[in-house]
């Protein structure tokens, strides 16, 4: 007997819109389309995300925050949204930029349109345009300061509205960790038996990296960005995490400062994307801002220890500057450091290791939601670093490890 299959969820969407809408980046150039979302004004930087799935994930993830979140797939909303798929607590972009909004949401698992997300959290977007035109546009000049203007502020003039992007605040030497982060501090328990806890620095977390890291033995503390570095050793936690998260590393000098005291008093570390490009802050080395950034869930990385290539989700606009070829000795004095891994798109550095520490970070997301699980493994690789801290390594699941890292 054929087993039944959920019944399909299918509703059709107000998005044809005849309103107008302008994008406006901050060289002058201008998109012409029909307002998607809210209605009004919305400023923030224009990039692109090169995903062919997963745009709730994209809209959910705070590492977006300030920004104007451009699709190059050109058909989105199809699936609609559910509770379920939320990495965090609300919709994080500046705004929303599509080329085609599906009319029909069909999905079992749907329970709202996208549209109607937008519109409840007041994000401002545009559709009807040639995404692929400013996508090009903004791998030649640059991400760079943008507005979408509907409804009332799509009358301003075309002076007015470019004076409104001009007046927006670059990305570069800003900092929207307090932001992003969680106001109280709060515990994921560990799911099955416990092995350890682990503390994690809150500066834009993902539900799903506190899911990869529960799912391991591990009970998570979830911190507000503000914290000390006393604050988090008295928490007595075998290891420490730095999340993803929004803005350029060089204005979370606090953050730094808490990375290298609690480096020195000897507490494991692992740190994704944000938590990765501090890592390197912490070591002494310098950061700077790419001209487009890495985003989407199909950036290629090679690992320099196995060879091997992963297919990887990034979201990020700053990086790490580190020789890729050899090791070397860190900056403010923490031993030696390698590149562990590099993008193969343009050798941007995507993961650092210290050789004398127990150590390590990745510039991307390797609980991949959305995205490819290529990388799952350094969740498990963290793992196995706090058992060694215990003395207590696991013989089985290390062996398992040192196939993937």
């Amino acid at each position: 007997m054929r087993r039944a299959r959920p019944a399909r969820t299918t509703r059709r969407c107000d998005v044809l819109a005849t309103e107008p809408a302008v994008l406006v980046l901050e060289d002058g150039t201008r998109y012409v389309g029909r307002a998607y979302g809210a209605r009004g004004r919305t400023l923030g930087e224009a990039v692109f995300a090169t995903g062919m799935t997963g745009y709730q994930e994209t809209l959910t993830d705070p590492s977006y925050a300030g920004q104007i979140v451009l699709q190059t797939a050109p058909h989105i909303g199809n699936t609609g949204t559910n509770d379920e798929d939320m990495e965090s607590r609300q919709i994080w972009v500046a705004g929303y930029v599509v080329r085609e909004p599906s009319r029909v949401v069909s999905n079992f698992r749907a329970q709202r349109s996208l549209d109607d997300d937008l519109v409840a959290q007041g994000v401002v977007g545009i559709s009807g345009i040639d995404t692929r035109a400013v996508t090009r546009h903004i791998r030649s000049a640059g991400a760079m300061r943008s507005g979408i203007f509907s409804g009332e502020d799509f009358g301003l003039s075309d002076s007015e509205q470019l004076d409104l992007v001009l007046a927006g605040a670059p990305m570069k030497g800003r900092n929207l960790s307090a932001e992003v982060s969680t106001v109280e501090p709060y515990t994921v328990p560990a799911v099955g038996e416990k092995v350890g806890s682990v503390a994690v620095l809150d500066l834009g977390v993902k539900k799903s990296t506190l899911e990869n890291l529960a799912a391991r033995g591990l009970d998570v503390h979830v911190l507000p960005q503000q914290v000390s570095a006393q604050d988090v050793l008295g928490l007595g936690v075998d290891a420490l995490f730095f999340s993803n998260g929004p803005g350029d590393p060089q204005a979370s000098g606090k953050h730094v400062a808490l990375l290298q005291e609690t480096l020195r008093a000897g507490l494991p570390y692992f740190g994704i994307c944000f938590g990765n490009q501090l890592l390197g802050r912490a070591l002494g080395l310098d950061t700077y801002k790419l001209p487009f950034g890495h985003r989407g869930i199909n950036q290629p990385v090679l690992d320099k220890r196995t060879g091997r290539v992963e297919i990887t989700a990034q979201n990020h606009g700053f990086a790490v500057k580190a020789p890729i070829d050899a090791s070397f000795d860190s900056p403010a004095g923490f031993g030696r450091v390698e590149v562990s891994h590099f993008s193969l798109n343009d050798q941007v550095v995507e993961g650092l290791n210290c050789l004398d520490l127990n150590a390590f970070s990745v510039q991307y997301h390797p609980e991949a939601a959305a995205g490819p699980h290529d990388a799952n493994y350094l969740f498990d690789r963290f793992l196995d670093m706090i058992r060694a801290q215990h003395g207590a390594a696991d013989p089985s699941n290390s062996n398992n490890s040192q196939e993937n890292v």
